[in-house]
């Protein structure tokens, strides 16, 4: 009986230490800037570089634009096929997975094919079509996590019933969609976009391709030239993607202590 219960909480230990000792690890490394103390030097250097502030800021802008496309296109997508296309769902699910099997590599080198100068759409011609084709990049990588939050919090509400008794009281589609299925997943469209986020300040390839001055290639150029500044850099990124996933059970606390109390 001991060791049924022993094994179980050595597995944890193991893995706690596992995923600990490196961050840990790091941490440290990042206080040893000041010769002989540990001190965040690291840090302040970090924080206070321009360069710094100015590919967060923007990896941040392209983030927000991710999220904003990616609800619009993938809410009422995802919204129609729980309501008229049930059918399709085993297809549409796989489509939403090939961005985990297709490397965004390929993905970059397609654009940079397609939408070059001498192309007949040339967004890479100019700095803002480069942004436009970098979200929409962000927005092809968070498809998986998107559109998986989304569905899931569709299929936790009666989308037929809410739909029907929205139409019985005469509202029109964009009535329907904007004031009707976005509030009753709006749990769920906020995990999508965390998650987003997080995909978006850590991405490397399809910024450093389109060369782009994003958060992830600045973390790489640190990394190259620096010692203690890229430790600082790896736990600062670490506190951000955390927070995102703490933010995402937050509000997935809030909303099952609202259903539990209805």
């Amino acid at each position: 009986m001991k060791s049924s219960r022993l094994g179980p909480w050595l597995a944890i230990a193991i893995g706690t230490a596992y995923f600990l000792i490196p961050l840990l690890a790091t941490f440290e490394f990042s206080l040893r800037m000041r010769r002989g103390e540990y001190s965040f030097e690291a840090y302040r250097v970090v924080l206070a570089d321009p360069r710094f502030q100015a590919s967060f800021g923007y990896s941040t802008l392209i983030a927000i634009a991710t999220i904003v496309l990616g609800v619009l296109l993938i809410v009422p997508t995802a919204y129609w096929i729980e309501l008229k296309l049930r059918k399709i769902r085993p297809l549409v699910e796989f489509i939403t997975l090939l961005p985990l099997v297709i490397p965004a590599i390929v993905i970059v080198f397609g654009y940079l094919h397609t939408y070059n100068s001498s192309s007949w759409i040339p967004l890479i011609a100019t700095p803002r079509g480069t942004d436009l084709l970098l979200t929409f990049g962000y927005m092809t990588l968070a498809l998986p996590y998107m559109y998986r939050a989304v569905d899931t919090g569709l299929r936790s509400i009666d989308v037929r019933t809410l739909t029907e008794a929205a139409e019985s009281l005469g509202a029109g589609w964009g009535t329907i969609l904007f004031k009707v299925i976005f509030p009753n997943v709006r749990v769920a469209v906020l995990s999508g976009a965390f998650l987003t986020f997080a995909i978006v300040i850590g991405e490397f390839t399809l910024a450093s391709l389109l060369d782009r001055p994003a958060f992830g290639p600045y973390l790489q150029l640190v990394g190259a030239n620096r010692a203690y500044e890229p430790s600082a850099l790896a736990i600062v990124a670490f506190i951000v993607t955390w927070a995102c996933m703490g933010l995402i059970q937050i509000f997935g606390r809030d909303r099952r202590a609202t259903m539990a109390g209805r």
